[in-house]
């Protein structure tokens, strides 16, 4: 078979997946086996594959690739994610452009284009993972808006209504007014922003008295409807009963009182915004005050808002200021360092908005959840350390607001048949729904015609968080065979960014649909991050290109580039130098394979040296399959990875290829051979899960092979008892050669050039390697002596003492004159520091510590100039 000269990854990739491909290498289907399943993390249908959707699907891949050649059903769900937000931004920013509005569509005309926007960029993210080499089962590719999927989303929806999990209730909630739609609390993050506080000044009503209250948003005074001060502050006891004006609205509001008043912030009074504010609408039901809402779905200004009306609230926030001030009631601003919250996804600030959502209890759904990870250990989180984030989570939690704004997605299965608050039913479908409503009504003449549906879809992670169970149908058929086999799932790695948002959901649905776990482990990645140690974004410009370090490394380099920087839930500091690694090491073993393909083989006694080389590569390769093996267990995968590249690089191609190579143009014995093939095989074994292409490649070169003898299909080596004595002995062995090379080295003694070496075996060391060490080192005779060798140089393993013979070994005259050229230049060195030295006024002024280092290199260049004489003196 012709090898090329060159690794070509491009022309392999592409080879060799086709190939898997064809075969249904990646396809499974229930059987006799045990199974492994992982269900992938569905990337957003819009997406395109960034660096975190690398590193991730990198780590899952080499585990179902592992599973698969231990002899596991192993079956990796692929699959996207309908994302609501997102993919409905994008959507209407397409409309926008061909001049259309969303608001000028009806709902199944704007999903028609959402539909289109799918189909074309929908499948995009996964067709890159293939040149990844993600050998998902793609025969089994789900969309959480598939047929059954949203039949699963559904079913679950009615079941917890019924179950009285779901609720619908006038709530504050969190509003993105750049999406238009409400997000739970876990989808609002927190940023610390430098702001301004504003000293606000307000009348009471029929005197000249006035009160000053502290804001961050003055936007919000046209929405005042109170006052309210703690009742023991004696500063305002004259308040008590009486009214103040809102400035620049007029409205009188009345002054209440309340020990939520905090004394020491701001001007120790509140102004109460019960439409704009969660606390505020708190203090709003409790003294029954008004409720007026100044902003539109957009936070611009309403009509409440006066002459700001259609003004956007940030614009309206600089302009009433400075007209509060124009008018006298700004009395000052001071900085302030206030926490804002803003959209996890358009990353807009959230305002606070009273509305009629739906809610999910979440107190009853979170008690198994946290049973299973923290006391019965049913559920394993790597690294642990995330166990206390989870638990903090879960034991703050708040019910869930499950509606979204929004047209795609999910349409809440709720039917509206009348006016009042609850003439509605929850059902599956209209017709069952008007099953319901005449019961529930009474009206047998109600028609289908006469139901409205929600018009709110839910929230995207109430689909994805039924994934492990809606990918198999076992919702809409909890005892199919196919979830009976593949669940629980096996692993789960996603990052710690959504260990809430869908790790944690994703249990309580287990437990609340199957009565069972999800998956047995959660492996949380780190976050890729730059060199500077910043997060990966768009925004910021530091994230490369994907594909383009795929076509420059090859997949293979940029999957070991990603885990060799990849330790167990840390963060990834992301280099392109570490693909350039990658690549080197696909390099590196291609050309391993090159050289032994290159040996001519003979049926020839197997020398010595070979056997010995066999045996200790033999436990060197079990010794570290041991160590690969705990560090898959600790899902410490670039551990895993880095003592495979050890072993490969250093003790195979390094090692044990030097020890077995034949002499010039001579042939190799056909037993050494055979077992060097062997141990490449075994290798490739090892190597396969992180470096899929090349070692399919290469295992395919070795001999030609049917599909079922493919490396992809083939058998994980087992483990076998270690001899580690003969590992720390080569060790030893590797030492000593490491010297006798450091002294051809450094006496420019030619490799072609055999020299004799003597040692005193103080370590009682064993003469097993001794071959080795005389093959690698070059070593005529090696004999065993109880003194030292006169006119030798010598060097040190432990305590055993190595002497190497120079006489006739090195270029004498070439050695002469190159110490006598060093000896030149350390006398003259020496002069000059004697120089300084001998000048008095140097010695008296410079600082002692000066001195004293003026004296040391005094003092070492005199001991060079001995030793050199002595050098000099053994050679003439």
């Amino acid at each position: 078979m012709n090898i090329p000269s060159k690794y070509d990854a491009k022309s392999v990739e592409n080879k060799w997946y086709e190939y898997w491909m064809k075969h249904d290498f990646f396809h499974s289907e229930p059987d006799e086996r045990e199974p492994y399943t992982i269900v992938i993390p569905p990337p957003n249908v819009t997406g395109v594959l960034h660096m975190g959707h690398m590193l991730n699907n990198t780590i899952q891949d080499v585990l179902i690739r592992k599973a698969r050649l231990k002899g596991y059903n192993a079956c990796w769900v692929p699959g996207t994610d309908h994302a609501s937000i997102a993919t409905e931004a994008k959507v209407v920013a397409k409309l926008k452009e061909q001049g259309i509005n969303k608001t000028d569509l009806s709902r199944e005309e704007f999903l028609e284009h959402a539909w289109d926007w799918t189909h074309e960029y929908g499948g995009v993210i996964l067709d890159q993972l293939k040149k990844l080499g993600c050998s998902c089962d793609w025969d089994r590719t789900k969309f959480t808006m598939d047929g059954d999927m949203s039949a699963a989303v559904i079913k679950v929806f009615v079941d917890l209504y019924e179950k009285g999990l779901i609720y619908r209730g006038y709530r504050m909630v969190n509003w993105d007014p750049e999406a238009k739609t409400t997000l739970s609390d876990e989808e609002v993050i927190y940023e610390e922003q430098q702001g301004l506080l504003y000293y606000i000044s307000y009348a009471i009503e029929g005197s000249d008295e006035k009160i000053t209250i502290a804001t961050t948003r003055p936007e919000t005074i046209l929405g005042d409807t109170a006052i309210c001060i703690n009742p023991n502050d004696e500063r305002y006891s004259n308040l008590k009963g009486k009214k103040a004006i809102v400035p620049l609205a007029g409205r009188v509001i009345p002054i209440i009182e309340d020990e939520y008043v905090d004394l020491e912030f701001g001007t120790g009074c509140l102004k109460v915004t019960p439409a704009h504010d969660e606390n505020d609408k708190k203090l709003g039901d409790k003294h029954h005050l008004e409720v007026v809402d100044i902003f539109n779905d957009d936070a611009t200004l309403n009509s409440n808002g006066l002459h700001y009306e259609g003004k956007d609230r940030f614009t309206v926030r600089k302009e009433i200021s400075k007209e509060l001030e124009e008018k006298g009631f700004l009395v000052k601003t001071e900085n302030h360092l206030n926490k804002v919250g803003t959209s996890e996804r358009t990353k807009a600030v959230i305002e606070p908005r009273l509305s009629d959502q739906w809610f999910l209890k979440m107190e009853e759904l979170v008690k198994p959840a946290l049973k299973a990870v923290l006391d019965d250990k049913e559920i394993k989180l790597f690294p642990s350390k995330f166990e206390n984030t989870y638990r903090h989570w879960l034991e703050n939690i708040r019910d869930w607001n499950i509606s979204r704004q929004l047209w795609w997605g999910h349409q809440i299965p709720a039917y509206y048949y009348g006016d009042g608050e609850n003439d509605f039913v929850v059902a599956e479908n209209a017709e069952k729904a008007l099953l319901k409503a005449k019961e529930k009504s009474g009206k047998s003449a109600l028609t289908v015609n006469d139901l409205k549906q929600d018009e709110d879809s839910l929230d995207t992670w109430f689909s994805s968080w039924l994934w492990p169970m809606s990918v198999f149908n076992g919702i809409v058929e909890p005892e199919n065979k196919e979830i009976s086999y593949y669940y629980p799932t096996n692993d789960l790695v996603t990052g710690p960014d959504i260990l809430f948002f869908w790790v944690a959901r994703m249990i309580f649905a287990g437990y609340e649909f199957r009565g069972e776990k999800p998956f047995n482990n959660v492996y949380l990645t780190g976050l890729v991050r730059d060199k500077q140690r910043r997060k990966m974004s768009k925004s910021l410009g530091n994230s490369p290109d994907a594909l383009k370090l795929i076509e420059e490394f090859g997949a293979d380099g940029v999957r070991v580039g990603l885990l060799l920087s990849s330790a167990a839930g840390n963060d990834l500091l992301f280099d392109e130098a570490l693909c350039q690694q990658g690549k080197n090491f696909a390099n590196k073993i291609w050309n391993a394979f090159r050289l032994i393909k290159g040996w001519e083989v003979a049926n020839i006694e197997q020398p010595g040296y070979a056997s010995i080389a066999i045996e200790w590569y033999k436990n060197k390769f079990q010794h570290t399959l041991k160590n690969i093996e705990d560090q898959f267990s600790k899902y410490r995968i670039s551990d895993a990875l880095m003592a495979t590249y050890k072993l490969v690089w250093d003790d195979f191609c390094s090692w044990l290829l030097e020890m077995v190579k034949p002499a010039y143009q001579q042939p190799i014995d056909a037993k050494t051979y055979k077992e060097v093939i062997a141990l490449f095989e075994a290798n490739l074994k090892l190597l396969h899960p992180f470096m899929p292409f090349l070692s399919e490649e290469i295992w395919q070169h070795m001999e030609e092979r049917k599909p079922e003898e493919a490396l992809i299909v083939s058998q994980w080596p087992e483990i076998e008892n270690v001899d580690e004595k003969i590992i720390g002995e080569f060790d030893f062995a590797a030492e000593v050669i490491s010297g006798i090379r450091t002294i051809r080295k450094e006496k420019n003694i030619a490799f072609k050039n055999e020299i004799s070496l003597s040692v005193i075996n103080n370590e009682k060391a064993s003469t097993m390697f001794d071959p080795i060490i005389q093959k690698l080192g070059n070593i005529d005779t090696l004999s065993y002596v109880d003194d030292k060798v006169e006119g030798a140089i010598s060097f040190r393993v432990k305590s055993n003492e190595y002497f190497v013979p120079v006489a006739g070994a090195i270029d004498v005259e070439g050695e002469i004159s190159k110490i006598e050229e060093e000896l030149k230049y350390t006398e003259g060195f020496l002069k000059s520091v004697q120089k300084k030295l001998s000048n008095e006024r140097f010695v008296n002024n410079a600082p002692d510590k000066v001195v004293a280092m003026e004296k040391q290199k005094e003092a070492d260049a005199l001991a060079k100039i001995e030793t050199l004489k002595e050098s000099l003196a053994s050679l003439k």
